[in-house]
């Protein structure tokens, strides 16, 4: 077994802590090789099944993020500037002092929309990413 360390800002380690305790957990370690193999098993999942060459989906992108991470705002905005033709519409919610909620409407084909949802989803600073995919019939 690998030992590792990670950086949590305290409101999510104290949710990580409120779930070893609900949960039964003896240990933030069992917590975490637990939702990192739950995390894994969704992402090597079977993926949806991809619509025909020059078919479309719909999609909706939400997420939160720290709006003072450095440059992270600046990386949103040149993302969805460079996939301007997948962007549909966007909605900016400031929710707090630090955080932002953005909505963004997609509509393109599902491998770059899924590859623009993950790029933005994975930027240091973005939290809570959700990407719902629905295909155009």
């Amino acid at each position: 077994m690998q030992r590792i360390t990670i950086s949590l800002e305290e409101d999510l380690l104290n949710a990580v802590d409120a779930m070893c305790e609900d949960e039964g957990y003896t240990s933030r370690s069992e917590a975490m090789r637990d939702i990192l193999r739950a995390a894994i098993q969704a992402t090597t999942a079977p993926k949806r099944k991809v619509p025909q060459d020059g078919q479309t989906c719909f999609a909706a992108l939400s997420y939160v993020y720290d709006h003072q991470t450095r440059d992270l705002a600046r990386k949103l905005t040149d993302n969805q500037h460079n996939h301007h033709t997948l962007t549909v519409a966007t909605m900016h919610i400031h929710v707090d002092l630090e955080s932002c909620l953005e909505v963004a409407i997609l509509k393109g084909m599902q491998a770059e929309v899924e590859h623009f949802a993950q790029g933005i989803m994975t930027q240091r600073g973005v939290r809570h990413g959700q990407l719902n995919i629905i295909p155009q019939s």
